[in-house]
């Protein structure tokens, strides 16, 4: 065998018939990870409430972020590589542009030209000018510092271009899947090995640490594009990836082996999502209706705004606490409610305003 069949076209994907062409489910577990992040940094409102121990997990929306992004892109990618008509790389950069940038340069705007206090957390390590420029190029998250203050949540979003900016190519000259598949399986194993001997050289935020979700998903659209198995198969193995992964949890939790646990467990959340789509069980009524769906669909902007708002309302706060003390639960809660109904209008603002229009011109990036 030569080394360039390897690269051959091998028999064409099909993606299989039981998953609907838009999975709204995916809309809920967008909506989910987005609140959990919220909820993450809002937590220290909730002290002293049953609130408080799921708040501080939040951070795990993050990963099932990941874990979505992943699947979604790599099953768009390995469509797009099938049916490619020349415009591969066009139409998706073309795509992720219009879905990513204009929201993206209004922050940096808001960051960079409005009150000091939204950077400051950031700027006692790193020179302002070197900052924007590395949040440019969306290498923020490989400083030695770590990100603070309004552009903390920069990190996971500065992970997810570089991820568009590399697998695209991967996908459209390796066109044999048990490679990726191969790769992809590497990523997830090296990711815990990472963690364990770069802890400390390296900053939390590094994409180092956090190949395996993207890893998971991206294995998962692999997997399901290429084996040509019955659903109730798939249904088993989502089965078992849940139950390994909260196994795995149950022993992992504070060790190297934690994200990857939650990364497995995020995955067959994912692929249930897939299998239970458009069936009318508690599972997808959850995630088909009500605000988590509506959070998913603006889950970008809040994303972005969501730590800048609660950072802006100081005023509010020293109210609050004045009247209070900040020791008074249901005060406390109140606050959480206004940061999230405060987070929500500005997602809503930036939707109707900028990600909506702009999303419409997503027709002239067709084959």
């Amino acid at each position: 065998m030569s080394d360039n069949s390897l690269f051959r076209t091998p028999a064409p994907l099909r993606r299989p018939s039981w998953i609907p062409p838009y999975v709204e489910e995916f809309d809920g577990l967008r909506g989910l990870a987005m609140l959990g992040v919220f909820f993450f940094h809002a937590r220290q409102r909730m002290a002293g409430c049953w609130l408080y121990a799921p708040a501080c997990a939040g951070w795990a929306g993050v990963t099932l972020f990941f874990v979505l992004s992943g699947y979604l892109i790599t099953t768009i990618l390995l469509s797009a590589r099938e049916g490619d008509g020349g415009h591969y790389y066009r139409n998706f950069y073309g795509k992720r542009a219009l879905r990513i940038l204009p929201v993206y340069a209004l922050f940096l705007f808001a960051c960079f030209c409005g009150p000091d206090w939204l950077l400051r957390p950031a700027l006692g390590a790193i020179q302002p000018w070197k900052l924007l420029a590395c949040m440019i190029l969306f290498v923020q998250n490989l400083l030695s510092a770590p990100l603070l203050g309004a552009i903390e949540p920069t990190w996971a979003l500065a992970i997810e271009q570089q991820y568009y900016l590399l697998w695209a190519p991967v996908i459209k000259l390796v066109r044999r899947n048990w490679l990726l598949a191969g790769g992809l399986a590497a990523a997830i194993v090296a990711s815990p090995m990472i963690r364990y001997f770069a802890s400390g050289r390296l900053n939390s935020m590094h994409t180092l640490f956090h190949l395996d979700g993207l890893a998971f998903g991206s294995l998962l659209a692999v997997a399901i594009m290429t084996c040509d198995w019955k659903r109730r198969t798939w249904w088993r193995i989502a089965a078992g990836m849940a139950v390994s992964g909260i196994g795995a949890l149950a022993f992992a939790r504070g060790s190297c082996l934690q994200d990857s646990a939650i990364g497995l467990i995020c995955a067959a959340a994912v692929l249930l999502a897939l299998l239970a789509s458009g069936v009318s069980q508690p599972f997808t009524r959850f995630l088909r209706r009500g605000p988590l769906v509506y959070y998913g669909k603006v889950s970008y902007g809040f994303y972005l705004c969501h730590v800048p708002v609660i950072m802006s309302l100081g005023l509010f706060y020293e109210f609050v606490d004045r009247g209070t003390g900040g020791h008074i639960l249901g005060a406390n809660l109140a606050v959480v409610a206004v940061q999230l109904a405060m987070s929500t209008a500005v997602a809503a603002l930036l939707q109707c305003s900028v990600e909506r229009p702009l999303l419409a011109c997503k027709r002239y990036f067709r084959d």
